[in-house]
Parts: C-alpha cells; structure tokens; sequence
C-alpha cells in the first residue's frame, strides 16, 4: 500500500530546508533548495511515499442558497464563487509555494528515470478528481510519473483558486472595454497558471504582487489581438490610447486631430491613422450582461416583418452608390461613354457608334476614352469601393 506524506508532515521538512536556502540565498547560491530537495525526494521515492492531494472542497465555505443559479450574470456567478474560497496568508502561501516547487522536482525526477519527454504529460484530467483511482487509471503513462503529476497539478490548482480574487479585481479595470468579462475571466485565470510556475518564494513577496504582472499582460494582450473582428496592428492600440487620454485632457471628444498630435506629443498622420482604423463593431445576435438578457437585433426596427430584423440599411455601402463614388473620379466624357456603353443609369446598353454619334468623334476616340475610363477604375482607390460586391 502506498504511503501518504500529508501536508503538514511535508512542510516540516520543507521549512527546515527554507530555512538552509534563505542564508544561500543571501549568499548568492540559490539552487540550495532544489538539491536539497531532490535529495528528499529520493528519498521518499525508495521508501515509496506520495504526497497527500487535497480536497479542493477543504477551502471552499459552502454557497449560498441561489448564488449559483445560472439565471445570474456571469460577473456574479464568478464572484459568487471566488467569495466561497478561503485565500491563503502570507505563511500558507509560502508553504504551498514550497510544495509547488518540491512536486515539480520530484515530476522531473521521475520523467528523466522512466525517459517520458515532458510533452507526452496529459493536458487535461478529464474532469475526475485528481488523485482518484479514476484519473489514474485514464493516465496511459507509468503510473509512478502519473502521480507525479497530478500531485503538482494539484497543488498549481489550489494555488490559482485561491487567488482567483485576483482576476476579479483585476478585471474590473478593463469593464469600460468592449472584450467579453468571460474572456478576460478566462484570459486572467490561464495567466495565473503562468504566475504560478514563475513564482519564486525565496524573494519574500506575495504572490499577488508578482501575478499582477502576468494578469495586466494578458489582458492586455487579449485585447490587442482578439477585442476587434479585424485585427489592428498593437503600435496603433497604443496610439490610440494616447488619442483618447490626450481627447480627455483637452475635454473635447471631437478635437481635431492637429489639437491631439499636439496635446499628446505624437506626429498627426499617426493619430489619424489610429482613429481611422478602430472602429466597434457587434454582431446583431451579441447578447446583454444584464437581468433583461435579450439580443441587439431584437432592439433594431424591422419595416416589414416578413424580412426579419436584415435590412439592406444595415450595410455601410450599397451597390449602386459604390458604382457612383467610382464614377465621380472620371472626367464627364469619361464618365459619359462608361454610363453609355455599359447601361449605367441608362434602359440600355450602347455601341460604340452610337456613342461616337453623340459626341461627334470617331469610333477609335470613343474606343480610346473607353480604354482610358475603364483603366482609372481599376486603381486600388477607385476598385476598392466596388470590389466587395464583384465575385
């Protein structure tokens, strides 16, 4: 039968051997700890020992009646639940730090003895709890790395959830973006994962100062790369914060773009370059984070119902406009013998005779103009406007 090693046992040993490492530390030799620890974790591996896996329900306090209803706004469910779990103080951070670290070495440990490579380790338990003879038997590797690893998996866990408070807080600075909460929740609690295998308990700080870093980046990230359907570069995000923090100084959300460049010390063409490229856009079946729930579409006029809620007015450009923004850029003959020989706002199509008839020139000028119009309409500024309805 396997022996369990509990916490508390663990940290007894673990403490002694802080203690050693902080005076190394001082001293410039910070790997005292991990050989320390490796020879603790050999060890317990001849004596055939695991670490205890805790249950996650032993820091969580129960819910309260009707805070996980799904009925709830996800901002609250989420908090509804961080609220049930217990954080950690300085000590018990500390030690679960130390654990984290001690799993870690006994997990690379036990993949160098048995040759596994690191990436053949699961990414995801399956939703059993870890430890249990269930997601033990649905791990295919040697059964000693398994253990391994859902032992540090579940210290990593323990550490995240008890400091999921962190995303919360965190995240309410970004509430003014038009990002979804459920990604940024998601974005942040991933982070924490990152936190957790970069921390390093021997500089003394807590670990929310050193998470804090790593939620703000992927946040910011988050927002950067995925907050807008078409992706704009990051050097124009950047900008156009300077824009709104230099609109807000000015009081005047409608400043011209030379008032800006001035106010926020930036070149003008680079704030109209940020202007014009963020724009919001919603999908019509995005719903509401409120009580009333409900879609956009469902608060835009429908003229006639048996259309549904489309209607060609939602569309930034239309075909006929399109054709007529491109036409403006012909001189009148031009844009006559184009209108005349292709039927555009005419009953009909024209022969080049007819139109030389018109204008009392010769087949060969009309066949020129023609060729001349029809190049002007293939420039990037002028095709742009009526490419998106050509196929």
């Amino acid at each position: 039968m396997t022996k369990i090693l509990t916490h508390a046992q663990l940290d007894a040993k673990l403490d002694r051997l802080a203690d050693k490492a902080l005076v190394a530390y001082a001293e410039q030799a910070p790997d005292t700890f991990a050989k320390d620890a490796r020879q603790l974790a050999a060890v317990l591996d001849r004596r055939g020992t695991a670490l205890e896996v805790s249950d996650p329900q032993s820091w969580r306090t129960p819910l309260k009646p009707g805070s996980a209803s799904q009925r709830l706004p996800l901002r609250q469910q989420f908090r509804a639940e961080v609220d049930s779990i217990v954080p950690l103080d300085r000590d018990a951070e500390q030690r679960l730090a130390r654990r984290i670290e001690f799993a870690r070495i006994r997990l690379e440990k036990a993949l160098e003895e048995t040759g596994v490579s690191p990436e053949r380790l699961p990414k995801r338990v399956g939703g059993v709890s870890l430890g249990s003879p269930d997601a033990m038997g649905s791990c295919s590797l040697p059964a000693r790395v398994c253990r391994r690893w859902f032992e540090l998996h579940a210290l990593r866990t323990e550490m995240v959830e008890r400091n999921l408070w962190l995303v919360g807080v965190n995240v309410e600075r970004y509430s003014h973006t038009s990002a979804s909460q459920a990604d940024l929740i998601q974005e942040g609690s991933a982070a924490l994962f990152r936190a957790v295998d970069g921390f390093d308990w021997r500089r003394g700080l807590l670990f929310r100062t050193y998470a804090v870093h790593w939620l703000n980046q992927a946040f910011r990230s988050y927002l950067y790369n995925f907050s807008n359907t078409v992706r704009v570069p990051v050097y124009l995000q950047k900008a156009l914060k300077h824009v709104n923090d230099a609109k807000a100084s000015l009081g005047d959300q409608n400043a011209g773009s030379a008032a800006i460049a001035d106010q926020a010390g930036m070149n003008e063409h680079l704030v109209e370059s940020a202007m014009g490229a963020v724009r919001s856009i919603r999908s019509l079946d995005a719903g509401f984070e409120d009580e009333e729930g409900g879609r956009l579409r469902d608060f835009l006029p429908a003229p006639q119902a048996e259309e549904g809620p489309y209607s060609p007015a939602l569309e930034e450009h239309t075909l006929a406009g399109s054709i007529e923004d491109a036409l403006a850029g012909l001189s009148e003959r031009e844009r006559l013998v184009i209108e005349r020989r292709f039927g555009i706002n005419q009953p009909r199509e024209h022969t080049l005779a007819e139109v030389a008839d018109e204008l009392g020139v010769s087949l060969e000028r009309v066949r020129q103009i023609q060729v001349r119009a029809l190049g002007k309409l293939r420039t990037p500024n002028l095709r742009k406007v009526v490419d998106p309805f050509l196929n």
